[in-house]
This record gives structure tokens, sequence and C-alpha cells, in this order.
């Protein structure tokens, strides 16, 4: 299990204020939680090394750039070997249609959110994935008419 980091205040007002605009200046940062530039670069590179943040990353716009067709697949599987899982990790890893992927409890073994350009484009990717991993018994995909919501803004609860 992951060793949960303890964040102060300020830690949680930086990361806050990073997930919402990650382009903030180091000097609009520490003005903001009433830090010199040091003492604030030091927590963001603490931060860093804990790894509380993961990454620095530009979110595009799905629609601009015509990969606005989301699927959620859902996938259960007779083989529950370790092998298989390797397998079908490894499989999945290298489709890049594949935004989101999770092992889940309940009726389905493995849900994954799928990003593509149109029907023919997830009818493509549908093909290549039960074909290219025996052994799944189910493959069930529902689509998206609307996002309503999306988020990359993890709640920070008040320390």
């Amino acid at each position: 299990m992951v060793e949960k980091v303890k964040l102060d205040k300020v830690d949680r007002q930086l990361l806050t204020m990073l997930q919402h605009d990650v382009t903030l200046s180091l000097n609009e940062l520490a003005k903001a939680v009433n830090l010199t530039t040091t003492p604030c670069w030091k927590r963001l590179k603490r931060l860093e090394e804990e790894g509380v943040i993961s990454k620095r990353v530009a979110l595009l716009n799905p629609s601009k750039i015509g990969v606005d067709f989301t699927a959620f697949v859902q996938v259960k599987t007779c083989d529950h070997s370790h092998a298989w899982y390797e397998t079908f990790i490894e499989a999945v890893y290298a489709m890049p249609e594949v935004m989101e992927f999770y092992r889940m409890a309940g009726e389905y073994d493995y849900m994954m959110r799928v990003q593509v350009e149109d029907m023919a484009a997830f009818d493509h990717f549908y093909k290549r994935l039960v074909n290219q991993v025996a052994g799944l018994t189910n493959v069930t995909s529902t689509f998206a008419m609307e996002s309503l919501k999306f988020s990359t803004v993890l709640p920070l609860k008040p320390a």
C-alpha cells in the first residue's frame, strides 16, 4: 500500500493552484501562499520527490483534435492467472486509445475509457482488442452522448 504524504495548509494551497494552472510562475505561487521563492521552490521539489506531483502536462481538448468519441469498455475474462493478467495489461498499455484502465470488483473484471475519432475507429479498436487477447468472455461497450463533467483536479481536504 502507498504511504500517504502529510500535507499542510500551504502544500494544499500550492497543489490546488497547480491543479488549476501549472503555468503559474514560482513568483506567483510564492506570493499567493505568503512565502519567498526559495522556500516555495523547496516545497514543490519535495512534493515532486515524494510523488505527490507525478507529472506536469498539457490537457488537450478532444473535440479540437478530432478524438471526441468516448467509449467505456467493460471486460470479463475466464482466465485469472498472473500470466494472462500480465499479457492483458501489456496489450492494453500498447493501445494509445485507452485513456483509463481499471481492474474492477463486481460483475466485470476490467473497465477502460477509450477515446477515438468515431464509431469506425472504435470498431477498429474493438477488433484489435478482442483478437489480440485470448480469454475474454464478454466485452461490453457503452458510448458517451455528452460529457457533462471532466476534471483532473483532485479534492484536497483542509489540513
